[in-house]
Parts: structure tokens; sequence; C-alpha cells
């Protein structure tokens, strides 16, 4: 492994109740601010999507010192790290192993280096199954992450497919945080002539994972599992109607109803990553209620401090900001922080 840091180094401040303590930095107003949706760059995942010619540049140019520079201009205490797409899916078995190990290493050591500043949504090689349960067991038993990161969707199967069955008894077992990021399906690469994937596909592919999960009776089988969706749930708030109305009636009927659809949808937790703009978190708040809204940037694609801006032109009260902030995700995070 490239990694230099030894098994003490990985393991201080693992218990850490001052990740999220008073040496951080405060946010305005005197509660603290958590990014949830914070993509860090890993020198084993970097030169592994080089090399499949998969690289940006949002990638290339990301540093940790440019991270804590976003993070410092808007206020926010904590950054919870985790990969960019398209993780490593792309790469064979052993490989993709070998690239989330090192660089869940990588983001522990970095999160060690700067205490209070960063958390750690580790990746797994997914889809890769067994090495996904080893990778589990790795990250959350000796480098104490705070949850994985992974993505809406592999190829062509979403969250709620059966084959991801066993990773999600895992994580339901553990009562994990799941942070999810959109990707590119198979079905939708390239698909309008002249418009970027980004337009359309990223909230459209998070929102075909919601509903993976909801009408196949995973996220109620794991009820345990504290899932984030990033960017409001995609195009979530646009299609809600269908989710409560059309899916609980025939010729969809089975055993949904709305009484479980709107059980599910309240249950899980949505960033502000994109979205903190009068059409879409207004929706949102509707839709799920503040206590699901959680502050989110898409740094580096985004900035800390729209977001934050961006935030506070709505009728938000403050107290409703500070849970945006941090209240919402520090109920499902580490115990005593």
């Amino acid at each position: 492994m490239n990694c230099q840091c030894g098994r003490r180094h990985l393991m201080l401040g693992a218990g850490a109740a001052a990740l999220f303590g008073p040496s951080a930095t405060q946010a305005a107003g005197g509660y603290r601010r958590i990014d949830v949706h914070h993509h860090a760059v890993a020198p084993a995942y970097l030169a592994a999507v080089k090399a499949a010619k998969l690289d940006s540049p949002p990638l290339n140019d990301w540093t940790p010192a440019r991270s804590l520079n976003d993070m410092d201009l808007a206020g926010i205490s904590t950054a919870m790290l985790s990969p960019m797409p398209p993780q490593v899916g792309f790469l064979p078995a052993a490989e993709a192993a070998q690239v989330a190990r090192e660089s869940n290493e990588w983001a522990r050591k970095l999160a060690v280096d700067h205490p209070g500043r960063f958390g750690v949504f580790a990746m797994l090689p997914l889809p890769h199954i067994d090495l996904s349960l080893q990778e589990i067991a790795y990250a959350f038993d000796t480098l104490k992450v705070d949850g994985v990161g992974i993505m809406t969707s592999y190829g062509d199967k979403w969250l709620g497919y059966p084959e991801f069955a066993p990773v999600f008894r895992e994580l339901n077992r553990r009562k994990a945080v799941v942070y999810t990021h959109p990707t590119g399906a198979n079905c939708c690469v390239n698909l309008v002539k002249g418009v970027p994937d980004l337009v359309t596909e990223s909230g459209t592919d998070t929102t075909r994972s919601i509903a993976s999960l909801i009408f196949s009776g995973a996220s109620a089988k794991y009820k345990d599992i504290s899932f984030i969706f990033s960017h409001g749930g995609g195009v979530l708030t646009a299609v809600a109607e269908r989710f409560r109305i059309q899916m609980v009636n025939p010729p969809y009927k089975k055993d949904i109803t709305r009484a479980m659809v709107d059980r599910e949808l309240k249950r899980f937790f949505y960033d502000t990553a994109q979205v903190a703009n009068e059409v879409t978190i207004e929706a949102l708040a509707k839709l799920v209620g503040i206590s699901q809204i959680v502050f989110g940037t898409d740094y580096p694609y985004r900035t800390g401090a729209e977001h934050v801006s961006g935030l506070k032109k709505h009728e938000f009260s403050d107290q409703d900001l500070a849970r945006i902030d941090s209240g919402n995700v520090l109920r499902i995070l580490r115990k005593g922080f």
C-alpha cells in the first residue's frame, strides 16, 4: 500500500469526541456547520482514474488546503469526506479493493492530521460484494469511519436490487450512515446529444435509487441504516405525487401504501448540495420536513459559501438553519459527538 500511516496513527482520534468539538471552526451564530457532501481525492484513486482517462479538472486540482480554505470561508467546522464519482466500479475486483483500501486509509490519516476538520465516509469496492463486506469490516472496526459513501447505481443495478442485500444487511447490523452520490447508469450515459449527463441524469439516478429502495421493500427492511441522498433527492420533489399516489393504486399496488411511502421518504436524509434555491429547497422542506435536510456543498464542484448564502435567502428560522447546518446530521453520526 502507498499509505505509510501505521495502525497507531490510523487509530488516533478514532473515537474522538473532538471530531466535532470546540476546537473546530464555529459557524456564525455559534453553532457548527457540517458539510456531508464534500469530495476528496486520494492519490491512489487519482492514479486509477487518470489511467482510465476518467479524470477531470476538479479531480486533478483538489488539495486538502483548498478544501480547508473553502470550509473556512463558509464557516464550515467539519467536512465529511467522500470520494468523487465514479468511485472504483470500473476497475477489476482486486484493483478496486486495493484502491478503496488505500483511499480509506489516506482519508483517515487526513482526518487525524487535521483534528476536528474532517470525518470519513469510506469507499467500498462495489459492485464486488464479498470484497465490500471485507472493506466494511476494516473501515468500521480498524479505521473507525463515520459511514460509507456509495453510488446510486452500479451498471444496470440500483440500490434496492437483491444483489446488494448482503452489503445492506451488514450495514443495517452496524446501524451505519450510508451517504449516496449519483452516477451515470448504463442505460443513460450520453443520452441526449449535446447535453452533459450532469444536467439531468445525476438527479434522476438518485431518484431511481430511492424508488428502488422503497418499492422493493429494501429500505423498510434495512430500517437501521441512515441514508443520505445527494442534491435534495434529485428529482424527487418533481415526482413525489407519483411516489405517493400513482404507485399505491392499481395496477402497481401490491403491499405498498401511502403511509409506507411517506414513512420512508420522511426518514431518509437529503443534502442541500446544488438545491439551496427557492424552487427546490422549499419544496423539499414541505415534502420531508426540515428535520431531514442536512447541509452539503458538493465541493469542489460548488462552494460552501454559495450554499450558506443560498439557504439564508429563504424564510427559515435561525433554529431551522441550525438544524440543517448540523443538528440533523448529529442525530445519526457516531455517538458521543
